[in-house]
């Protein structure tokens, strides 16, 4: 141990850190792919001969990859503890890879190229689920992990640039689909050419950054915690002093040790109330309503009379890539309930204020605004700061299997939103948004009322206030 400095290295945690949040960047270039592809999608599959592709065959097609990701965040709990969280990254990696490939080509192997049917239909929802659940298995493992191997005094601001990750995907993926339209946007063939072609090359376009990451994760350790649940004190210690110094690790080491003697504990064993915290955060950060705003934000700002829908969508991106910089860099400072609390009642605002648009003369840029404010409050709020809350508010024992139920709660509450926006939204715009900004205030008073704040402790702190509410 004599090579390491006693303050640790922090090259060598912003190293591991950086190539774990590519996990981040996965998930919400997945996630976001579909919103510049699902119209050439549909422009494709309307063409079949076996049968009708109808507006719900097409709902379900835009969030089928959610069923993975329920299935992935449910996988989590077990593939982390007993593979451990790299081998699980790994795993979600490469999921991820085929995913991107299987979805540009469909028909590989064993249907003809370009020819619509309903068995093609079916394969292509098989990739996306495939891809799902590599989504699942990330949103659940990149947060854990680098909770877990990041000193407390940086834990919530490392966790938050998986956040910051997630948003810079989404935005990577919404500039590549504009490129791609934006190469044919002279051919007065355009939709012709994006439903034979341009969504293919949106949902391969995946394969660079999923082929990345697969590699790179072989260059991180295996995380400080796991290794001592498992026994493996020694390679602990030795990842424990490169971060934070010899005379640190061994406290953090004891810490750890005597946090993690039961190894078989139950979900419930620190009482329901942090189990049913961690799931409403998670229930609460879709049922607010956002990803129905992100996946169909070119179909949003085309009903809103934009012309360039596709080029609003790029500035979106960019706005909520600035503002999830704001939790970054407030999160230890400000603390994790103040910005959740403020940024519920910022989209409160921004919802109120679109809804009334449709119910009022109102001019066109309220609603653009009133998106963006909805948009950049979650931001810097429930986008990171809810992963925060989930990667550390668990006790040691117990947080693989806490986080995959919170996780999976998660993606259920997802594809309840992504599936019933559409209709809700065709039936009356004003019912939409005034639902979800009234959701907003009562996530705002949850969070006043029943969440513990988690700045500056530790992980195994954290075990002892559980353990302690549960005596």
């Amino acid at each position: 141990m004599d090579g390491y400095s006693q303050k640790g290295s922090l090259g060598y945690l912003i190293r591991i850190v950086l190539i774990a949040v590519l996990g981040g960047l996965l998930f919400g270039y997945d996630t976001a792919v579909i919103s510049g592809a699902e119209k050439g999608l549909q422009a494709f599959f309307r063409d079949a001969a076996d049968f009708n592709y109808t507006d719900a065959l097409h709902g379900f097609t835009t969030s089928s990859a959610l069923i993975g990701c329920v299935i992935g965040a449910l996988l989590s709990g077990f593939l982390s503890a007993k593979a451990g969280r790299k081998k699980s990254l790994l795993i979600a990696g490469i999921l991820f890879l085929l995913s991107a490939l299987g979805s540009y080509c469909p028909e590989f192997l064993f249907f003809p190229k370009g020819v619509p049917s309903k068995a093609l239909l079916a394969a292509f929802n098989g990739y996306r689920i495939l891809g799902g659940i590599g989504v699942g298995l990330a949103s659940a493992l990149c947060p854990m992990y680098i909770a877990e191997i990041a000193p407390a005094s940086r834990r919530g601001a490392l966790v938050s640039w998986n956040q910051f990750a997630i948003i810079f995907g989404q935005l990577v993926v919404y500039f590549v689909n504009y490129l791609i339209i934006r190469s044919h946007i002279q051919d007065p063939a355009v939709t012709e050419w994006t439903g034979r072609i341009g969504w293919r090359l949106m949902f391969v376009s995946e394969a660079v950054p999923a082929a990345l990451f697969s590699l790179l994760i072989f260059l991180i350790p295996e995380t400080p915690r796991y290794l001592v649940l498992n026994g493996r004190d020694e390679k602990a210690l030795e990842i424990l002093s490169r971060i934070n110094g010899e005379s640190r690790a061994r406290q953090i080491l004891a810490a750890i040790k005597a946090t993690a003697v039961e190894k078989t504990e139950k979900l419930l064993s620190y009482g329901f109330l942090v189990v049913f915290i961690g799931i409403m955060l998670s229930v609460f950060q879709q049922i607010i309503g956002i990803n129905a705003v992100l996946y169909f934000a070119p179909r949003i700002f085309e009903s809103m009379g934009v012309s360039d829908n596709m080029l609003f969508t790029v500035i979106m991106g960019v706005i909520n890539i600035t503002f999830t910089l704001v939790a970054v860099f407030t999160v230890e400072k400000i603390g994790r309930k103040p910005l959740l609390i403020s940024g519920s009642v910022g989209m409160a605002v921004g919802a109120f204020a679109v809804a009334l648009s449709n119910v009022m003369t109102l001019p066109a840029l309220v609603p653009v605004i009133g998106i963006m404010v909805y948009s950049a409050s979650f931001m810097f709020s429930w986008g990171p700061i809810c992963w925060v809350y989930i990667s550390e508010i668990f006790p040691n024992t117990i947080r693989s299997h806490a986080t995959a139920v919170a996780v999976a709660f998660q993606w259920i509450f997802n594809f309840l939103v992504s599936s019933t926006f559409v209709p809700m939204y065709n039936h009356s715009h004003f019912l939409a948004y005034a639902l979800y900004g009234s959701i907003c205030l009562i996530a705002a008073a949850f969070v006043w009322k029943v969440v513990p704040e988690t700045k500056g402790k530790t992980l195994e702190h954290m075990t002892s206030h559980w353990r302690e509410r549960n005596a």
